[in-house]
């Protein structure tokens, strides 16, 4: 098999402890730069332009919001939103709990107050948001044709599975994934990471096969990506079933897992 593109995820896959890229990262990606690689995450793009530019990838497209959206050189070139009637039906629902909710277009980041969770998120994604109301977000989106790539949401652990509950009996255009207790990041239903490399191939690499595709991952919305590319790798920290499903396994995010891997790989 032979490896013509590179997908990874970023948090608790690539960056170290820290929440930075190692210099052993570096430098093991920039090693083989002529193979495409990809930076793919539920991140929104600015939080993940400053590491393509780190990596010396800058040029090279990315895809954000789990696949919600694929940008190229600042031009989109795939996008799939929430609409406004789903994002108005999830965010009543929050409204009557303390659950922290973060809408996201783009590179557009409103929350309705800077709270704790608010706060967080900034210093974790090095990402910058707007404090605007939710009711005001929606009409704003609903007057430009917009819809949510990403809804974010963040509070106590037994009021996040009152919203998982939720979403499983009231609302089928959305799929959540929960990357921790206090943490649900909603997308649309329609897209995941696989069928965002899919999308990614067609547009950008129709020589590329997804068989030829190298991707890293450790968590659940990482689980259809390594169970369909050609070389689906997980990180020693990953969940358990993100471990079940994957081709191999190298060591911890904290301990440059991906970069060894690529080393030992291609040498």
């Amino acid at each position: 098999m032979q490896i013509k593109l590179i997908c990874s995820d970023i948090d608790g896959t690539l960056l170290n402890k820290d929440r930075e890229l190692s210099l052993r990262t570096i430098l093991a990606i920039k090693s083989f730069s002529p193979i495409p690689f990809i930076l793919i995450s539920s991140r929104m793009p600015k939080a993940m332009v400053h590491l393509q530019e780190d990596l010396n990838i800058i040029n090279s497209p990315l895809i954000a919001y789990n696949g919600g959206l694929i940008i190229h050189n600042n031009k989109v070139l795939h996008t799939t939103e929430i609409d406004i009637d789903t994002i108005k039906s999830i965010t009543d629902f929050c409204k009557k709990t303390k659950i922290h909710t973060s809408l996201y277009h783009n590179d557009e980041w409103f929350v309705p107050q800077m709270d704790y969770w608010a706060k967080r998120e900034e210093n974790n994604t090095k990402g910058k948001t707007q404090v605007n109301a939710i009711k005001k977000t929606i009409e704003k989106w609903k007057i430009e044709s917009k819809g949510a790539h990403k809804i974010m949401c963040m509070g106590d652990e037994n009021e996040i599975d009152n919203l998982v509950n939720f979403l499983k009996k009231d609302n089928n255009k959305v799929i959540g994934y929960r990357s921790k207790p206090t943490y649900l990041e909603i997308s649309h239903k329609n897209i995941s990471k696989k069928t965002a490399i899919e999308t990614l191939l067609h547009l950008k690499y129709p020589n590329i096969k997804l068989e030829n595709v190298l991707a890293f991952g450790d968590n659940y919305n990482d689980i259809e990506m390594l169970k369909h590319v050609g070389l689906g790798v997980a990180v020693q920290n990953a969940k358990d079933k993100v471990l079940a499903i994957a081709d191999d396994v190298t060591l911890h995010n904290k301990e440059d897992g991906v970069a060894i891997f690529l080393e030992k790989y291609f040498n």
